[in-house]
């Protein structure tokens, strides 16, 4: 890709996975932000904004249809009930 810096690819990439964890869990927006590498859920909620026009509680939403996954932790894992 050219006509980007390192630091704009690494936080498109940062929100990009955002987005696949706001699409397919229920984690928290905090959870989501360490797993990025954002740090906190207000770096994520502030560049995710500005990369997407909307803060990641509204993508998911909207992306779910109002439903909302448990966070990883409280799912049913195989084997298990």
């Amino acid at each position: 890709m050219t006509g980007t810096t390192p630091l704009q690819w690494l936080l498109n990439q940062r929100i990009r996975r955002a987005q696949e964890l706001l699409e397919a869990t229920g984690d928290s927006v905090d959870t989501i932000a360490a797993a990025t590498g954002m740090g906190t859920a207000t770096t994520l909620r502030r560049h995710f904004r500005r990369a997407l026009g909307v803060p990641p509680d509204s993508y998911r939403r909207t992306f779910r249809g109002g439903r909302v996954t448990p966070p990883r932790d409280e799912r049913v894992r195989p084997g298990e009930q």
